[in-house]
């Protein structure tokens, strides 16, 4: 069982990233990720609600009948999806009046739904859990690390908290916290990923 799960996880984290290599879930990614609090809630909020989905939907796999299949996916993810937003909203109210409405858009992320119908509707319930989780780890990753040069660029903070150096000789980026700065950190994130992944002799 070792050596699927470590591919799996290589496979969801580096190989085929949900992001910089399959080019889903842009839209999250764009939106949420000039705060690093808020980019932490719907990083969690995915990562559970993909492996989730992918766990339920893997156990019903032989019930479901074909014709109707996406429907039912898409009805599963959304009852992980609502249970992630009024968690959201119940513990981190401020935050959610921010990223609710993105929150919502998790149940049509390209990501969730191309785990769903590509690997959970073929594979057995903890491989398909576990594909989830690594999958939505491949995708906060990502996230995190735009959200780690956004935040301070654009607010001069991190997490909220101000941070000193950039306060006293940075003059904050206006850019960084608008949709071209996510553009542009998302472009050169994965011009690197992807020159990274490519073999040496086609460098």
């Amino acid at each position: 069982m070792a050596a699927p799960v470590k591919t799996l996880f290589y496979d969801g984290f580096w190989k085929n990233n949900p992001i910089f290599v399959q080019v889903l879930g842009i839209c999250s990614t764009l939106a949420v990720t000039n705060l690093l609090a808020n980019t932490l809630f719907m990083c969690a909020g995915l990562i559970f609600s993909t492996a989730m989905s992918s766990l339920t939907i893997s156990l019903l796999r032989k019930q479901i009948p074909a014709r109707i299949r996406m429907i039912v996916q898409v009805l599963i993810i959304a009852t992980f999806v609502m249970m992630v937003d009024i968690i959201i909203k119940a513990t981190a109210p401020e935050i959610h009046r921010f990223i609710g409405p993105y929150v919502g858009l998790i149940i049509t992320n390209c990501i969730i739904m191309g785990r769903a119908e590509a690997f959970a509707m073929q594979n057995k319930p903890i491989a398909s859990f576990i594909d989830g989780i690594a999958m939505g780890l491949g995708y906060s990753a990502v996230l995190i690390i735009i959200a780690l040069v956004r935040e301070p660029l654009g607010f001069g903070t991190i997490l909220g908290y101000k941070l000193p150096a950039l306060q006293i000789w940075w003059h904050q980026w206006t850019i960084m916290v608008m949709a071209p700065g996510a553009f542009f950190m998302l472009g050169l994130l994965s011009w690197f990923a992807r020159m990274c992944q490519l073999p040496k002799e086609k460098r």
